[in-house]
């Protein structure tokens, strides 16, 4: 790997904001082979030249031994959340092992650091050899276009994409004031300054002007208010596709903001080729990840590609809940965008979390096959885990339901482990209560009877016997005999809870029972007429008001 994608460019463009430098390496201005992180329970598949993410670090001890584990495994370097121990133990290991020891900022999320990280050592790597130059810059490398417009106008600045997320920043960014950090280290505009800025009417002017616009300063509770910013759309024809953002404590000269303009256009086409390239990219994994879920003869090489191969995979499967559709026209086409944003995130945590993990969007559903490095179950645990971190982070609304299939031991058990995801998340769609993530272990008879509902509603079955004349008689005389026997069936009997939960006296409950014993001709005494009626009442197609 060639200096594109060295731990000095990393440092170039996110040291003294998001890293900074605490014992130095030898292996600086090496390729960086990977971003990895840490995991202290497995034995991680390090490539080499890895950039180690170093995930809970805190003694001295511990990044030590580390340290010397990853000198003999060829890493780059160690990131470890600041304050960093300035320890003569790890000081020594730094220097003995040749892996540099960074710190990452504080308030920083390791999931987006660790994104950061790959986009600027993936950056060229796709569509080409990579040499391609725009206006100057490689080719989609918008951290070296930030830099580079921020060496124009003399101000820091940020790139954002039209929600305001951070799509890269300039160094010197400590010229601007607290807001921008906070900007950064998010990855996006806090909300508070969106709301402050949208009842300005910025983001109004901004999209619909070609020129600059000027931002007054906001206040920012005790730091006071911000440095005053001037913003442009980036465009692409019609559309905007972005934004760029400078903190200038002065008025721009019509020179420099001449230069601003006109490194608008030079963004937008970083900013299209970097889209053509991720959709080329977002394609192609999606073709690898549906052929090795097929299970198929190509399901070995499709896996090897991914970098699976030869290791036991554990499928999970991201949907919504039923209900979260839309309606058709705009609401289908937002819930497309949605179901895009959800399997680009769950492919980022995967990532980060695994780095051999891949995902990819497939129809309405996202799925995402995990290694397992260790047995079957110990394996579901670990996607379980990951799986229910992953939906925390994204928050309850969306209505996203993961469904973990059994693991899949080699590419011919791939499709039954998807199978396997595909039917959890089935149950989890449907329920209405607050599980949101499932092995298909747990639910495995909910998945059976949504089968055989399938096979009922194929066929056109009916319902027969005691339950067609419970029905028949209750359709006749506006009874309550089927919902009777629900109840009773569903309380095991306790008559005095059944009645409570069809709000009738218990008295009143047994007359009913009785009646529908008789009605029906069913004998409740009998285990196997019980479950016969029970097994009826959940598959067949049966109106649950008289």
């Amino acid at each position: 790997m060639n200096a594109h994608g060295s731990l000095v460019r990393v440092l170039h463009n996110l040291g003294g904001t998001l890293l900074d430098v605490v014992h130095g390496g030898a292996r600086h201005s090496a390729g960086i082979g990977g971003i990895v992180i840490h995991d202290p329970v497995e034995d991680s598949v390090l490539p080499t030249h890895a950039l180690v993410l170093g995930v809970g670090l805190r003694e001295p001890d511990e990044i030590a031994r580390l340290l010397v584990e990853l000198g003999g495994r060829h890493a780059v370097a160690l990131v470890v959340r600041a304050p960093v121990p300035l320890d003569t133990e790890v000081k020594i290991a730094a220097e003995e092992s040749g892996v540099g020891v960074l710190g990452l900022t504080r308030g920083a999320s390791w999931i987006q650091v660790a994104a950061m990280l790959r986009a600027l050592v993936a950056e060229g790597d796709v569509g080409g050899d990579g040499l391609e130059t725009l206006g100057g810059t490689l080719s989609g490398d918008l951290f070296a276009v930030a830099n580079a417009i921020a060496a124009l106008i003399d101000a820091p600045v940020t790139i954002e994409d039209p929600h305001s997320r951070v799509l890269a920043f300039s160094g010197q960014q400590h010229k601007a004031d607290a807001s921008r950090t906070e900007t950064i280290l998010g990855r996006q505009v806090p909300e508070r300054f969106s709301r402050m800025l949208a009842s300005r009417g910025v983001f109004r002017d901004l999209y619909r002007s070609d020129g600059l616009v000027h931002v007054a300063p906001l206040q920012n509770g005790s730091d006071g208010p911000t440095v005053p910013r001037v913003a442009i759309a980036v465009r692409a024809g019609d559309e905007a596709i972005g934004s760029i953002w400078a903190a200038v404590r002065e008025p721009l000269t019509p020179e420099r903001s001449q230069a601003l303009r006109d490194s608008a256009k030079v963004v937008a086409l970083h900013m299209l080729r970097l889209r053509a390239g991720a959709d080329v990219e977002r394609r192609l994994r999606a073709d690898l990840v549906s052929t090795a879920l097929e299970g198929g003869a190509g399901a070995r090489e499709a896996l090897s590609r991914l970098g699976l191969a030869d290791r036991p995979v554990v499928v999970l499967a991201l949907g919504l809940r039923d209900g979260t559709d839309g309606a058709g026209g705009e609401a289908d086409a937002d819930l497309t965008t949605v179901r895009e944003r959800l399997a680009d995130a769950f492919a980022l945590h995967l990532g980060a979390v695994h780095p051999h993990s891949a995902a990819a969007l497939l129809g309405d559903t996202a799925y995402g096959l995990v290694p397992a490095q260790q047995d079957r179950d110990a394996g579901e645990e670990r996607a379980l885990r990951t799986a229910a971190d992953f939906l925390d982070r994204i928050g309850a609304r969306t209505g996203a339901v993961i469904g973990i299939g059994p693991t899949g031991e080699d590419s011919g058990g791939l499709a039954q482990a998807r199978s396997g995801a595909d039917r959890a998340l089935r149950v989890l769609r449907a329920q209405g209560n607050e599980r949101r993530v499932t092995r298909l272990a747990e639910v495995h008879v909910e998945a059976l009877l949504f089968e055989l509902r399938d096979v009922v509603a194929a066929r056109g079955d009916e319902p027969m016997g005691p339950i067609a004349r419970l029905a028949a008689y209750d359709r006749r005389r506006r009874a309550n005999l089927i919902e009777t026997l629900r109840a009773w069936l569903d309380a095991f009997g306790d008559i005095g809870a059944a009645a409570a939960a069809v709000h009738v006296h218990p008295n009143t409950f047994r007359y009913r029972l009785h009646r529908l014993a008789e009605v029906g001709g069913i004998d409740l005494n009998d285990s196997e007429a019980r479950f016969a009626a029970m097994l009826q009442l959940r598959v067949m197609p049966l109106d649950r008001t008289p």
